[in-house]
């Protein structure tokens, strides 16, 4: 499906999984959307790859933190925070293992320069699709205690 680079439902995922599901799914379901991504898109430099992969672990590790404490607050700042890691580690990773950049604390500010519109992206993403996945299961759950029908019985 056509969207902005790096606007992606992955870290909703972690965030759905980890509050709903419990906190494997909040590793499993992330990974294996980008597995199936990467299926169809195609593979690339494995060390790179490492670093997409283990961001989104990480993440599904942060949101652990929401499903102990459980508020829109906790919510709110892991989103941010696990879009914040990505951005760091997946851009650090391009700069220490693509030729495109010097090796050099100035090769690497260019990295996360270049990488801004990305993070913006991402952080929009995070944060629309976090709440959207969550909303949806709120008001399914909310739906699944009204009596939508009553049934009288002779």
């Amino acid at each position: 499906m056509p969207h902005a680079p790096n606007a992606t439902p992955i870290v909703a995922l972690a965030f759905v999984g980890s509050l709903y599901l419990g906190r494997r799914w909040s590793i499993i379901l992330p990974l294996m959307a980008l597995l199936l991504s990467d299926l169809l898109i195609g593979f690339y430099d494995w060390r790179i790859m490492f670093s997409v992969y283990g961001s989104f672990a990480l993440i599904g590790f942060l949101s652990w933190i929401c499903r102990k404490y459980n508020s829109f607050l906790s919510t709110g700042v892991t989103v941010i925070t696990g879009s914040l890691l990505f951005f760091l580690l997946t851009n650090t990773a391009v700069w220490l293992f693509s030729p495109w950049y010097e090796k050099s604390i100035s090769g690497l500010l260019y990295a996360y320069e270049l990488g801004l519109p990305f993070l913006r992206n991402m952080l929009t993403g995070d944060i629309v699709y976090t709440l959207v996945l969550i909303g949806v299961f709120e008001v399914a759950f909310a739906l699944s205690r009204v009596k939508v029908f009553s049934v009288k019985t002779a």
